[in-house]
């Protein structure tokens, strides 16, 4: 992936890992263009940088996806990289009859979110130089985590959508999967200083530093969320739902 003179949209802009790749990816020149529901947070994010711009999207209702679609290709003609960052989490209890309503929210923002975000523009980005498509899964994509069963899931899906998706569109579009560790942000209560996470800067910091290797991977990696990418292969499975558990 070419890393300056990109014009990039970045979806869940307004705040955590989205926030500190848009401020990462507009450092090294490129045009960023920050995406989420709540425009307070995204006026934080583009404060104060030229070159960055905001732009509401509620990834809820696919008629939104599509008009934000037309708006944004209207207004950067010239946008290269989607990046499908946006994602809520909740933590659930299975053992019940419950409501579901969080659970199918969860299903809605981090799988078909994406999965129709990249439909509206994938016809645009095969016409574009140096175009590529980063979407955010995680490390328990690989290693659920119970007390978090559907996010979890969303994340094993977009994971295994993100190999299709890569395989169809190989010569076309580079496809490229960043599944980050247990990170510190406000995703969930207290995540943001929690003992064990890995501090933002950190992540960031090693994140790019992938980003910059030549041919980029195809899977962004850090060190710390190898412990959940390779239990399987490894044979660690077991041990590693017991120790993501405990969190």
């Amino acid at each position: 992936m070419k890393l300056t003179g990109n014009t990039i949209l970045i979806t869940g802009g307004g705040s955590g890992i989205g926030r500190a790749l848009a401020h990462s990816w507009h450092d090294l020149g490129n045009h960023v263009i920050v995406a989420g529901r709540r425009q307070e947070a995204l006026d934080e994010t583009i404060a104060g940088r030229s070159g960055m711009s905001a732009m509401i999207l509620d990834v809820e209702k696919p008629e939104a996806i599509e008009a934000f679609a037309a708006e944004l290709v209207a207004a950067h003609p010239a946008l290269n990289v989607l990046i499908n960052n946006a994602g809520i989490m909740d933590r659930e209890d299975l053992t019940a009859r419950r409501d579901l309503a969080s659970a199918e929210a969860t299903i809605v923002t981090n799988l078909l979110g994406p999965i129709r975000l990249t439909d509206a523009l994938v016809d645009h980005l095969r016409a574009q130089s140096d175009a590529a498509i980063v979407n955010t899964s995680s490390g328990l994509a690989f290693v659920p985590l119970k007390g978090a069963p559907t996010y979890s899931a969303t994340k094993a899906a977009i994971h295994s959508y993100t190999i299709s998706l890569r395989e169809q569109l190989k010569g076309l579009i580079e496809v490229i999967e960043l599944a980050p560790p247990a990170v510190r942000t406000d995703l969930t209560p207290g995540q943001a200083t929690r003992e064990g996470y890995m501090p933002l800067d950190a992540y960031i910091d090693e994140v790019m530093a992938l980003f910059a290797e030549t041919p980029t991977p195809e899977e962004i990696l850090v060190k710390a969320v190898h412990f959940l990418r390779d239990a399987e292969a490894e044979g660690r499975f077991p041990a590693a739902l017991a120790a993501v558990g405990a969190l």
